[in-house]
This record gives C-alpha cells, structure tokens and sequence, in this order.
C-alpha cells in the first residue's frame, strides 16, 4: 500500500515536499515514482528513483525544480518541488515498480502499485 501527502495550495514560485509512505511490501527493493495528472490531461511522469536511490531521472518540465529522494528505513519516499509554477497543478501519485531493472522507467503502466494522489495547486 502507498499513501501520499504534503501535497497544499501554494503561491507561484513556492515550495511543497510530497511524501509516500510504503507498507505491506518490501518497497526499499523497488523502484519508485511520481506522476501527476492534470484535469483533462493523460497521467504523465514527474520524477523516478532506483531501490537504492543512487540512481535518478526527471521529466523536462521539471528538472532543476524538482528532486526525488527515498529513505529506505521509513519505506518512504520524497519529491521536494521548488519554483512551484501554475502548470504543475495536478495530482500527485506516487507508484512502484518491483521488477527492478537496469533503467528507470518512465511510462505509467510499467509501475505495479499506486497509491492515492495528492492535490497540488499553484495560484499565479
């Protein structure tokens, strides 16, 4: 089971720190990401981290801005997002991916387990 928080309305320009708590699973041993989905729009990738966490990879619109982290001991993982801008309005999901390869991935369907989204508004 993944549950998801932190996420708020804030100004253009501010900051939020989403949060995914894990349990049920052996998450630490699985990839995970962030997608987020905006009214009207398809489901789209935000950010990927390795089991380990060493490895990383975001989507164009967010890097610079965006940063995925884990800690493997609380089964939890984390996006800051700063420069919050009105188009990252959406809802927030973070998901799993247990078969672990080599690359991140990137399209929605290839992650096993979804948790419920969190909103996340950005007024101009």
């Amino acid at each position: 089971q993944l549950q998801a928080c932190g996420g708020g309305l804030v100004q253009a320009g501010g900051s939020l720190r989403l949060s995914c708590a894990a349990s049920g699973h052996t998450f630490s041993t699985y990839h995970m990401g962030w997608f987020r989905q905006a009214p009207g729009k398809e489901r789209e990738f935000v950010a990927a981290i390795s089991w380990s966490g060493s490895t990383t990879a975001y989507a164009d619109s967010v890097k610079g801005r965006f940063t995925i982290s884990r800690d493997n001991a609380k089964n939890t993982v984390y996006l800051q997002m700063n420069s919050l801008k009105p188009e990252d309005t959406a809802v927030y999901y973070c998901a799993a991916d247990r078969h672990v390869g080599a690359v991140l991935l990137t399209m929605s369907r290839s992650y096993d387990y979804w948790g419920h989204g969190t909103q996340v508004t950005v007024s101009s």
